[in-house]
């Protein structure tokens, strides 16, 4: 294509947030008009990236809408393609923007314009992640990410936001760094930092191991793993819901899709050696955080704990190096953003009426919200991995693909989905059914307009997709044929130059 597409849906959110930023006159006319361009912005930008879906060309696993622009007097090039993995991300970036802008809208009471303004620049920095074929613009939109969410967690978060925005600023920046180093030195080692050419270039074995490592100390952090993840419940727990949503549905998700891109791509033979680090800190996840979310009296930070559980499958898949496990993988991490974000919106719907999350202060929401208790009971079944629902097809891929690795893994990993079905089905039970013992409960309004047609959206494609998961396979398979063949031939590679 002559048109710059990629370029196009990395900034036109930007060009939203500078329109938003311009917008001028008294305080109602201003909000107004900010919100109205906030969700023309999100949503051209979703179809835009559905018109790009289209475009794809499912049967090569090339990079495909590359762009490429000299910068910093050639040391580093503004590149930009996609492949089938990567565009999944894109559309699922798109596709939860406009759902955080509605959101914002009706749960932020003060500073919206401010507040649609880091909304917007989140999604262009994510964005940028998955669109990036150079290290240093990908390091850089990775950690741009931290700035607005920092904001929209330290303004906009509950009593204790500053401490959860260090901590949350904190962690990340740290593991960050590292990789940063390791960037710095992949370009002294092999004199580029294009990922096109690193994938050919084959870096050599003995500098593999701490490069791993280096990359690995941030996308862990970021994922977030064991025993890492710390900052995600505190984050979680005093982010507005907007924040949260965007947070578990988009954030986590680059860090996967770095292990994915670089880990795998970049350093077979480093990838190869710590598969079952990967796989003891990841069972250690999955049964640790799904024990300590069944004790958690606030629905938010047992959500929070259920997604580092969930994303102990995911990287779990990932190192399986498995078609199954690392398709499932992807496929789970598309899910999870739907379900995640569903779930923290239907805490977000219950704070905004009632101002407490804790689980306690509800009961027999089902004789007072039906609508509410019906879509919540969707989302519940789909996080625990009900078949027929997107959250099944991840996770059953996933064991599939781990049991031809490791049989004691898969089982272990299992217990996960016995935990998930226990902390979900006893958190419903505890706010939906029963008795109304809360006479102020009896007062709360059922879901309203915008609110359904926003879960309305998440439900259609968590079902859909977990009864025709097709277009999801037909996307990545290639992609994923191509990684795992290339990581094979690397492998073999550097194993006869080390028997030479």
């Amino acid at each position: 294509m002559n048109f710059p597409i990629l370029s196009a849906i990395i900034f036109i959110p930007l060009i939203g947030a500078i329109f938003v930023l311009l917008t001028r006159g008294n305080l109602k006319n201003t909000e107004k008009n900010s919100k109205y361009v906030a969700i023309f912005s999100t949503l051209v930008n979703f179809f835009l990236s559905v018109y790009l879906w289209y475009l794809f060309d499912t049967t090569t696993s090339d990079f495909q809408f590359i762009e490429e622009r000299e910068w910093i007097n050639g040391f580093i090039n503004f590149q930009l393609g996609i492949d089938g993995i990567s565009i999944l991300f894109i559309l699922l970036t798109t596709f939860i923007a406009p759902i955080c802008v509605f959101s914002g809208i009706s749960s932020i009471k003060f500073k919206i314009k401010e507040f649609l303004i880091a909304i917007l620049l989140m999604e262009t920095l994510m964005l940028g992640v998955f669109c990036s074929l150079d290290l240093v613009i990908f390091y850089l939109f990775f950690e741009g990410g931290l700035i607005p969410m920092f904001l929209i967690i330290g303004i906009w978060g509950g009593p204790n936001r500053v401490y959860s925005a260090f901590k949350f600023f904190l962690f990340t920046l740290l593991g960050s760094v590292l990789m940063l180093i390791a960037i710095i030195s992949i370009y002294w080692i092999t004199g580029t930092t294009d990922v096109i050419k690193l994938l050919d270039l084959r870096i050599p074995q003995e500098y593999q191991y701490l490069l791993w490592l280096a990359f690995f100390s941030s996308f862990a952090v970021k994922m977030p793993m064991w025993p890492v993840h710390t900052w995600l419940p505190d984050a979680h727990v005093e982010a507005p819901t907007p924040g949260s949503v965007i947070l578990a549905a988009i954030l986590l998700k680059m860090a996967g899709y770095g292990f994915i891109r670089f880990s795998l791509g970049l350093f077979p033979v480093a990838s190869d050696y710590f598969t079952y680090l990967i796989f003891t800190l990841s069972v250690i996840a999955i049964i640790y955080t799904s024990l300590v979310a069944l004790m958690q009296d606030d629905m938010k930070k047992l959500i929070a704990y259920s997604s580092v559980a969930h994303m102990g499958f995911v990287t779990i898949g990932i190192f399986s190096l498995t078609k199954q496990g690392l398709e499932g993988s992807i496929i789970q991490m598309i899910s999870h953003g739907f379900i995640s974000a569903a779930l923290f919106l239907c805490v977000g719907v219950l704070y905004d009426r009632f101002q407490s999350r804790m689980i306690s202060s509800y009961g027999g929401l089902v004789h007072v919200m039906p609508k509410y208790a019906l879509i919540f009971m969707i989302f519940s079944l789909a996080a625990l991995g009900l078949p027929g629902t997107s959250g099944f097809v991840g996770e059953f891929l996933i064991l599939v693909g781990v049991f031809q690795v490791s049989i004691i893994v898969a089982v272990l990993a299992s217990l996960g989905i016995i935990l998930a079905a226990a902390y979900m089905l006893w958190l419903y039970r505890r706010v939906v059914f029963g008795r109304v013992t809360n006479s102020d409960l009896k007062n709360m309004k059922d879901l309203n307009k915008t609110e359904l047609y926003i879960f309305s959206s998440l439900v259609i494609l968590v079902i859909f997709f977990g009864f025709y998961p097709d277009p999801l396979f037909k996307t990545v398979d290639i992609s994923v044929n191509n990684l795992i063949e290339n990581y094979q031939i690397n492998l073999n590679y550097h194993l006869v130059q080390k028997g030479n």
